[in-house]
């Protein structure tokens, strides 16, 4: 019996607090972030499919940045500025294995926040989407989030990004 009361006034205390709480994390300032292309770690040989690969980077590229904008998740960065430095750098590293170089990438900007991206392939049947958002000031990860996808289509890359921004939305994990 005791026990039960206890929830039930835990619970009570919650659903009192977390609304106030919520709404403080929501009014906070959107953190700035530098959103890093989607690159391709592609072990499988087949480059029938490259050119396509190539151009479904881009489209998830694009998608991802104006979903964190229309969710108000981050204040994204415009990175024509310095393009041609993250182009070296990109020229040079996978910018999701680079020891360090995305960071410095983000403090170029002044950024608070900077993400790389990559999709991994295993096969033409399955792949998979993977995020990884880090802090600039101390360079450890905020958040990561990954979603294997079934098909190398446009239409399955597009719905590994929107499951990712769903997921993002409904555990509270933009602006982080």
């Amino acid at each position: 019996m005791r026990l039960s009361r206890r929830r039930h006034l835990l619970g009570l205390m919650a659903s009192l607090l977390l609304p106030p709480l919520a709404a403080r994390a929501a009014d906070a300032p959107l953190k700035s972030i530098v959103m890093l292309d989607f690159e391709l770690i592609d072990p499988t040989l087949d480059r029938a499919s490259d050119e396509a690969q190539r151009e479904r980077l881009k489209k998830i590229s694009g998608l991802l940045r104006q979903q964190f904008i229309d969710k108000g998740f981050y204040r994204v960065l415009d990175t024509a500025p310095q393009q041609a430095m993250v182009d070296d750098m990109k020229a040079r590293f996978k910018l999701y294995d680079c020891n360090g170089c995305d960071i410095d990438i983000g403090r170029t900007f002044h950024a608070d926040r900077v993400m790389t991206a990559w999709v991994q392939k295993v096969s033409n049947l399955i792949l998979n989407i993977n995020i990884q958002i880090n802090d600039v000031a101390s360079g450890q990860p905020v958040l990561n989030k990954s979603v294997d996808i079934r098909g190398n289509t446009d239409a399955s890359w597009e719905r590994g990004i929107r499951y990712i921004v769903r997921s993002m939305e409904e555990k509270g994990q933009g602006n982080r």
